[in-house]
């Protein structure tokens, strides 16, 4: 089902891309071709003659609105220098210089390593200090987000995975370690007085407690990918009790809802590689959101699992005294 609500996004926002880079080409938001013009004023001791010459671009803020047809319209002068190159004069706007739309988008599709809003210049006339700058042609901006984004996701995916490969690695092995020296049964025999009440249906000594309580632990400790493996090995050991193949136990319920709330004391490790050391400032948030959630969720399995609706469905319901 989650591979459908995927689907479903991938191709909204696609839709969504397409209709939008529509209206732009039919309204010719950012005029490609058509020369907006400026006025060009050397600094002092400029000369146009040289290779690169310091200016001042002068904008009037009427004709800006006007020709892109918006409301906001930019500052008055920037600073700028006009380049020679063999296709001509080039004429490019301070870096990261504040520039309302849509010269904020022609700069981030034309120049983004740079953030410079940069174009030729033409039709300019040195005693007039006049010009026009052309910039390049700019055509499905949303189309090009959506592909940008889907690779540097990809990117940050590989990253976060190659990242959490020693952590994970770490933590299989004390795992190992765990159950060879004793100390998993150990945790069980501690922990079950607590967790009996939450899964009564589970026998004294059988597996899927400790499967349980492993799968628990790497929740609290932040290891959501430890966890999934040790989640999915409990639930095969709960199938063995299950009477019913297409039905939940409550046990199985149980597991799943206090997953799903997945209380925490340390915070994530996804966090942990995204954020760094500002994680700190959410683990007392986490915590007290996790533990909330938890005693949700278990307040929630338990009274849904009492209606007489939910039981009718039970597996074990016949067999209870």
């Amino acid at each position: 089902m989650l591979n459908y609500i995927w689907a479903g996004l991938i191709v909204l926002s696609l839709v969504f891309g397409i209709a939008y880079d529509t209206r732009d080409l039919t309204n010719d938001t950012y005029r490609n071709g058509s020369p907006f013009e400026v006025g060009i004023v050397p600094n002092e001791g400029g000369d146009f003659s040289d290779r690169r010459t310091d200016v001042s671009v002068l904008v009037r803020a009427e004709e800006y609105r006007s020709f892109y047809n918006v409301s906001e319209a930019p500052d008055s002068s920037f600073a700028g220098v006009v380049i020679r190159t063999e296709q001509g004069l080039q004429l490019r706007f301070a870096q990261d210089v504040a520039v309302p739309e849509p010269w904020n988008t022609l700069r981030q599709e034309t120049s983004s390593r740079d953030n410079d809003l940069r174009g030729r210049l033409v039709n300019f006339d040195a005693s007039l200090e006049r010009g026009a700058v052309e910039f390049a042609p700019v055509r499905f901006v949303k189309m090009h987000a959506i592909a940008s984004a889907a690779l540097s996701m990809a990117e940050l995916a590989v990253e976060l995975a190659l990242s959490l490969i020693g952590v994970l690695a770490l933590w299989m092995g004390l795992l190992q370690i765990a159950e060879k020296s004793g100390i998993i049964n150990s945790l069980v025999r501690w922990t079950q007085p607590m967790l009996r009440p939450l899964f009564p249906d589970i026998p004294k000594g059988h597996p899927a407690m400790g499967m349980i309580v492993l799968n628990l632990t790497a929740n609290m400790l932040g290891l959501g990918n430890a966890a999934t493996p040790l989640g999915i090995k409990a639930m095969e050991e709960l199938q063995t009790l299950n009477p019913e193949e297409e039905t939940a136990t409550d046990s199985m319920v149980m597991l799943l809802a206090m997953n799903t709330a997945s209380v925490q004391l340390v915070p994530p490790v996804l966090l942990v590689a995204l954020m760094g050391l500002q994680i700190n400032q959410l683990i007392f948030a986490i915590i007290i959101v996790t533990t909330i959630s938890l005693v949700v969720a278990i307040a929630s399995a338990k009274l849904l699992g009492r209606m007489k609706r939910f039981r009718q469905s039970a597996p074990r319901a016949g067999m209870e005294g």
